[in-house]
């Protein structure tokens, strides 16, 4: 049983004991109501105290059983907090750490609510595309007021306990154990004469109830113009004016209207992708992991730069090496510079500023970084380059350091064969900026050892990234995928679309840049590096010569002022340029292509099934482990619409069967042999099935 029950001088005790953070699955929810039948039938008892054992009071509800018939099995959360409403002794939440969602609603199901100081408070369904489901969006507004409520509820963001002190959400807040204060709240409850208060029997009152909902819709419909849910929850929040049971039976439509969405299940889906991520199948959660106590970086350029800030602000000591002393103090004072505009907006005291920067050292000797646990070097993306690197890496790490390459396409085998040592070996593909994405690519070597992937992974989590691990191939996930995504973008160009219109389809989609802002961004003299490279590697891959014209015409981006668009300075804003798209017209003619209009739907449905088309080889290959994986790098590395769920999502929400005659329909067409369709979305489309089951 996951709620445990004991009599205490007359008071009962429930404590929830779900393990990590006592979510309200099926045995615990039918834990709460045995214990609370027990307590009715004892006459011995005098009142009851529910609260949480370990770390939480409750953290809402079980995620393990998400989409399963135990979710909604009886009791659900509204049976269980009709058994408290109806007890006839008084109950008590003890309240510490964490009580969010779900175990907020039980708490105000309560009669009296007990807190420590320092608990955090939240109800952030939202989050997951949903509103809370029982009663929170109906009782919170009552103990708390109508705007505080509704703040909490559409931004699902933690509240400290102690900021609600005056109000009825909580009848006491304490420093230190909360139980023996609830239990002695408890008893005193039941030495006064009844009946005891129920939240659901509380008004909610507003001056301008009308005004301030009306502003809040307007609102919320500006900032979350593509999710329902915080819509919905100014909605439900508005119920609360109405009648209790009228109020709660408008939430509940809401709610069962939300859980039907794509966006809710993007979100939701997102929320397990990022979980499921850390989980690899044949690394065990137990696997001994290796002391991450200090980094060392190779590089000190914008990369290297970005990399030690994640480390420095985990609090992590890091020493930047360079082979020359003015590349050092250049990076070094692009870091300090970082910190201290972070400071001016109020982000970092100045007295965290210096403290991170003390955590940081430089050298020009490779000697000085011999005791570093993890080194990651970021040099020149050039196999050569690596090679040096790592043979002196070889000579001077000591044994059991881990080496990492942020190589973000080349061989990590062919790497660490440079080594002695390849178990020790992996690639750390951060992403640019990197003290800023969240995305971490850990590409596993063919030798690198379970305990070096699984020391990554905890270090990943340490400083704040989703690890997502790859296999070796040219580009892992993210750059393999997205070349063919930018072979399609080059492909619109000849056929008849321009730079501004395939970007604008894209962004409308939802993406946060189109591919040619993106290149703009990036610098487009590395896609021509890669290309150049792919030309001897790959010649059979066939590229739109555009954006090789376009890199002769010394248009290279933001960096030149110039590149599909034009830039002025301290404007970040794409402007049309007229000889690029004369450019483009004219390409069109030296290849016999008669140019037509192309369609923004074309465009979405080429440039995302592209993604998809590869993802799904990616999956085939292993080199992903599971589709959810492919979606965490797309959402949080490359921009892709966090309320579509990623590329693999889309296309099962789309349906494979779907995507597959759109595949086939382009096959017929200009570069048809770019749409040869994956084995696998064949085989998943013909059982009717999608990437996700």
């Amino acid at each position: 049983m996951t709620a445990q029950y004991q009599v205490q001088d007359g008071i009962a005790v429930i404590t929830l004991d779900n393990p990590p953070v006592n979510g309200l699955g099926h045995s615990t929810r039918l834990g709460i109501v045995e214990g609370m039948t027990r307590a009715l039938d004892d006459a011995a008892v005098k009142a009851v105290v529910i609260t949480g054992a370990g770390k939480a009071f409750s953290g809402g509800a079980d995620i393990r059983e998400f989409n399963t018939p135990k979710a909604t099995q009886e009791p659900t959360l509204h049976s269980v907090i009709k058994v408290i409403e109806n007890s006839t002794k008084p109950v008590v939440a003890a309240v510490h750490s964490v009580a969010m969602g779900g175990g907020l609603e039980l708490a105000l199901g309560c009669n009296y609510r007990v807190a420590s100081k320092g608990a955090q408070i939240a109800l952030p369904e939202v989050k997951l595309g949903i509103l809370p489901g029982a009663g929170g969006t109906q009782r919170l507004p009552r103990v708390i007021g109508l705007e505080a409520a509704l703040n909490m509820i559409v931004t699902g963001n933690p509240v400290p306990s102690e900021k609600f002190a005056g109000t009825k959400l909580f009848d006491e807040i304490v420093d230190g154990d909360v139980l023996p204060a609830a239990i002695a709240f408890a008893r005193n409850a039941a030495s006064a004469s009844g009946p005891h208060p129920k939240v659901r029997d509380l008004k909610v009152r507003h001056e301008n109830a009308e005004g301030f909902l009306a502003f809040a819709k307007n609102t919320v419909a500006a900032v979350a113009k593509n999710f329902p849910a915080p819509g919905k929850c100014v909605e439900a929040v508005a119920a609360s004016l109405k009648p209790f049971d009228e109020g709660l039976r408008l939430e509940r439509e809401g709610f069962m209207f939300l859980v039907n969405t794509p966006e809710s299940r993007a979100l939701r889906h997102a929320f397990f992708g990022e979980r499921a991520a850390s989980k690899i199948p044949d690394v065990p959660s137990d696997t001994p992991t290796r002391k991450i106590e200090k980094v060392a970086v190779i590089g000190a350029g914008t990369m290297g730069g970005g990399i030690s800030m994640n480390f420095l602000n985990a609090g992590i000591p890091v020493i930047v090496l360079e082979t020359k002393q003015e590349a050092l103090e250049r990076g070094v004072a692009t870091i300090r510079r970082n910190y201290e505009n972070s400071a001016k907006k109020g982000k970092l005291t100045q007295e965290k500023v210096e403290q991170r920067m003390g955590l940081l050292s430089t050298t020009l000797s490779y000697d000085d970084i011999k005791d570093a646990d993890l080194i990651i070097e970021a040099v020149f993306e050039e196999m050569g380059v690596k090679e040096t690197v790592f043979k002196k890496l070889d000579e001077v790490a000591k044994p059991g350091a881990i080496l990492a390459s942020n190589t973000s396409t080349l061989d990590v085998n062919k790497i660490a064969s440079f080594t002695k040592r390849p178990q020790d070996v992996v690639g750390m593909h951060f992403f640019s900026p990197a003290n800023v994405m969240k995305l971490l690519e850990v590409v596993r070597g063919d030798k690198t050892g379970k305990d070096v992937l699984a020391t990554v992974m905890q270090v990943a989590k340490k400083i704040k990234k989703t690890a997502v691990v790859s296999g070796v191939c040219d580009g892992f996930i993210g750059n393999r995928m997205i070349e063919q995504y930018s072979r399609q973008a080059g492909y619109l160009l000849d056929e008849g679309a321009l730079p501004e219109q395939v970007d604008k389809a894209i962004e409308k989609f939802g993406f946060a840049m189109g591919p040619f802002r993106m290149g703009d961004l990036a610098g487009n003299d590395i896609g021509w590096a890669i290309r150049k490279r792919r030309a001897v590697e790959k010649p059979d891959i066939q590229y739109s010569k555009t954006a090789d014209l376009l890199c002769e015409m010394g248009r290279f981006g933001q960096k030149t002022g110039a590149g599909w668009y034009d830039y002025k300075p301290g404007d970040r804003k794409p402007y049309p340029n007229p000889q690029v798209n004369e450019m483009i017209v004219q390409h069109s003619k030296d290849l016999g292509i008669t140019r037509r209009k192309i369609s923004d739907e074309e465009i979405v449905e080429r440039l995302v099934y592209a993604l998809v088309n590869e993802g799904a080889k990616i999956l085939e290959e292993g080199i992903a482990s599971k589709a959810s994986d492919i979606d965490m790098v797309y959402l949080t590395g490359y921009g892709f619409p966090l309320h579509r769920g990623g590329p693999m999502l889309y296309a099962d929400q789309v349906g494979l069967f779907n995507v597959l005659q759109a595949m086939q329909r382009y096959a017929k067409g200009y570069h048809g042999e770019a749409w040869e369709p994956a084995p696998l979305i064949k085989k998943l489309a013909a059982e009717g099935k999608g990437f996700n089951g």
